[in-house]
C-alpha cells in the first residue's frame, strides 16, 4: 500500500505517518514534508524521484504528473486501468493525505496584498485532491486532522478502509474543495483591481456570493409540521454565537426555538450590565437589567406575563439557584446562558423537556461579544438573495439631538437609551415604552404605528403597569402627530425616534404642545 502526503498544515503529520510506516505502508511526499519525515528518520520517496522530474517555477509545479493523478485516479476493478499503469511503470495510491495552502489565514490577516493572496492559491493540493476523491472506492483521501486517528483504527483492526468510511472521506474532500475555491472567489470578487496597486480597495458586497455552511442537526420540522427543516453554521462560527451553543437538557430544538433564541440572545447580548430577555414570537416580550440574573428576570417578566409563557429566556450572566427557582415556576421552551450553577441545573433536572443551552462567552467576556454578531445578513427571496450589512449601529448620548423645549432629565435620558435599545429587536412597526431599566410595554409588527402604539398600551395595562412617567421609543418616525399624541394619552412623558418626516416640525409642535421631550437618534431601526 503507497500513501501520497503533502501537508501545508502539519499538525500530527509526523505520528500519522510513522503509524503508517509501522503498518508496512510506503510514504510517498512532496518537499517541505518529506524533509521532514526524512529528519524524523522515516523512509521517504521524494515526489520529484516517484515523477523522474524536478519541482519546477517555485514549487507551482510539483505533483502535475501522469504518475500521481495515474496513480491517485486509476480503478482497480477495470483491467484496461491496470494494464496502462503497467506500461507506464505507475505504482497504485491507495491513501492520500492532503491539506492546502493557507489561503483564507493568509487573505484574513490585516494588510495582505495582492500577490500574497495569489501566492497562496493551491493548484496541485485541491487537484491531487479531486482525483483521490473521485476515486474514493479505492483510495482513501485525508483533508484535515482530525481524521488520523479514525483511519489510524480501521487500518489497524483490519488492514483495509470501509467503503463507507472511505466514502465520507471523499465526501468532505470535495467538500474542502469547495469552501477552498469559494474562499478565493468571495476574496477575488471583492477587489476593486487598480493598475499598479498591489493592495486593491475592497467592495463592500463581492460580485459573487459563495455561502459555505456546515449542518449541524436535521431538525423535526420547519417553521409547520409540514415544512422540512436543518441548522446550518457558518465554517468559522464567531465566539459567543448561538451555534457555539452547548445543549445540557431537553428536547431537541425546533425550527422555531432556534430562530427565537437567536433573537432573544442577540437581544440579551447587547447589554453590559446583567439583563434578561424574553422572547416570544421573534419579538421581546419582556427585557430587563438588573443587580442581577434574578432581578433582570422579576422585571422583565412583569412586562408582559401572559406572552412569557412557552416563551425564551436569555440571561446574560451565570444563572444562579434563585433565578432558576423562580424562572422555573413557568412553562419555558428554551432558557440560554453563559453559564450556571449546579444548583441552578438541579433545579431544572425534572423539568425534562426545558431545553437548556450554555453560549460561552468569547476571550475576554461580554465586552467582545459585539464581535460575535453577524457583519452581513440575508433574506431570500423568489430565485434570489438579499443581502445587506447587519444592524449594529450602537448610538451615543453624544449622538441625541433634543428637538422640544424640554429637555429630558438625566434619568430620562437613560430610559430613552434602554428603550431604543431594545426597539432594534423588535418587528416594525416597533413602539416600546419603558422606565427604570425595565419594558412597560411592547408594540410590534403591525401595519400601523398607531396600532402598535395601542397595543403597546394595552399589554402594560393587561399587566398592571402604569405607563405614567415612562419613555418610548419609536423604530421610525412618527409621519403625524397622531402617534405621538397616542403614547403621551398612555403616560410617557419623553419619546426617541429618527426623526426625518415631512411633517417632523408638526410632531415637535405637538411635544411642546403637550409639555414632553423628545429627541432625534438620526438612525431607523427597521426589522422586517
Amino acid at each position: 500500500m503507497n500513501a501520497l502526503i503533502s501537508v501545508s498544515d502539519k499538525t500530527g503529520i509526523v505520528e500519522f505517518a510513522r503509524a503508517l510506516h509501522a503498518l508496512g505502508i510506503k510514504l510517498i511526499s512532496t518537499g517541505g514534508t518529506a524533509k521532514l519525515l526524512a529528519d524524523q528518520g522515516l523512509p521517504v520517496t521524494e515526489v520529484a524521484q516517484l515523477t523522474g522530474f524536478p519541482e519546477m517555477l517555485d514549487g507551482r509545479v510539483k505533483t502535475l504528473h501522469p504518475k500521481v493523478h495515474g496513480g491517485l485516479l486509476a480503478r482497480r476493478d477495470l483491467p484496461e486501468h491496470m494494464a496502462a499503469l503497467k506500461a507506464h511503470a505507475i505504482d497504485t495510491i491507495d491513501l492520500a493525505v492532503i491539506n492546502l495552502y493557507p489561503f483564507e489565514a493568509t487573505v484574513a490577516k490585516p494588510g495582505c496584498t495582492l500577490e500574497d493572496a495569489i501566492e497562496n492559491i493551491d493548484i496541485g493540493g485541491p487537484a491531487m485532491v479531486r482525483s483521490a476523491a473521485k476515486n474514493w472506492k479505492d483510495v482513501g483521501i485525508l483533508t484535515d486532522a482530525s481524521q488520523y486517528p479514525q483511519v489510524l483504527a480501521e487500518l489497524k483492526a483490519g488492514g483495509a478502509l470501509t467503503l463507507a468510511t472511505k466514502f465520507a472521506l471523499s465526501v468532505a474532500a470535495f467538500n474542502r474543495v469547495a469552501q477552498y475555491d469559494a474562499a478565493i472567489s468571495d476574496y477575488l470578487s471583492s477587489l476593486n483591481f487598480e493598475e499598479g496597486n498591489n493592495t486593491p480597495s475592497c467592495k463592500l458586497f463581492p460580485d459573487q456570493s459563495n455561502g459555505c455552511f456546515v449542518k449541524l442537526q436535521d431538525l423535526r420540522y420547519g417553521e409547520n409540521p409540514h415544512q422540512s427543516a436543518a441548522f446550518y453554521r457558518d465554517l468559522h462560527p464567531a465566539p459567543g454565537s448561538l451555534v457555539t451553543a452547548v445543549q445540557l437538557q431537553g428536547k431537541e430544538l425546533s425550527y422555531n426555538n432556534i430562530g427565537d433564541a437567536d433573537a432573544a440572545w442577540e437581544c440579551v447580548k447587547s447589554f453590559n450590565t446583567p439583563a434578561c430577555v424574553i422572547v416570544k414570537h421573534a419579538n421581546p416580550c419582556g427585557v430587563a437589567v438588573g443587580a442581577d440574573a434574578l432581578a433582570a428576570y422579576s422585571k422583565a417578566f412583569q412586562t408582559d406575563p401572559t406572552s412569557a409563557f412557552g416563551g425564551i429566556i436569555a440571561v446574560n450572566c451565570t444563572l444562579d439557584e434563585r433565578a432558576a427557582l423562580q424562572m422555573s415556576k413557568q412553562f419555558i421552551e428554551v432558557l440560554m446562558a453563559p453559564d450556571y450553577t449546579p444548583e441552578a441545573l438541579a433545579v431544572f433536572k425534572s423539568k425534562v423537556n426545558v431545553r437548556i443551552l450554555k453560549i460561552a462567552l468569547p476571550p475576554g467576556g461580554g465586552s467582545d461579544w459585539d464581535n460575535g454578531r453577524n457583519a452581513v445578513e440575508s433574506k431570500r427571496v423568489g430565485s434570489g438573495l438579499l443581502l445587506q450589512t447587519a444592524d449594529n449601529h450602537i448610538l451615543k448620548l453624544a449622538d441625541l439631538k433634543v428637538v422640544t423645549k424640554l429637555q429630558p432629565t438625566p434619568e430620562q435620558l437613560q430610559d430613552l437609551m434602554f428603550a431604543w435599545n431594545i426597539a432594534k429587536f423588535v418587528k416594525s412597526n416597533a413602539i416600546v415604552f419603558c422606565k427604570d431599566g425595565m419594558t412597560y410595554g411592547v408594540g410590534a409588527g403591525q401595519m400601523s404605528r398607531l396600532d402598535s402604539a395601542r397595543i403597546a398600551s394595552i399589554k402594560a395595562e393587561h399587566a398592571g403597569l402604569s405607563l405614567k412617567g415612562t419613555a418610548v421609543a419609536s423604530d421610525a418616525f412618527f409621519p403625524f402627530r397622531d402617534g405621538l399624541d397616542v403614547v403621551v394619552d398612555a403616560g410617557a412623558t419623553c419619546v426617541i425616534q429618527p426623526g426625518g418626516s415631512m411633517r417632523d416640525q408638526e410632531v415637535i409642535d405637538a411635544a411642546n404642545e403637550r409639555g414632553v421631550a423628545m429627541v432625534y437618534s438620526g438612525v431607523r431601526h427597521f426589522r422586517h
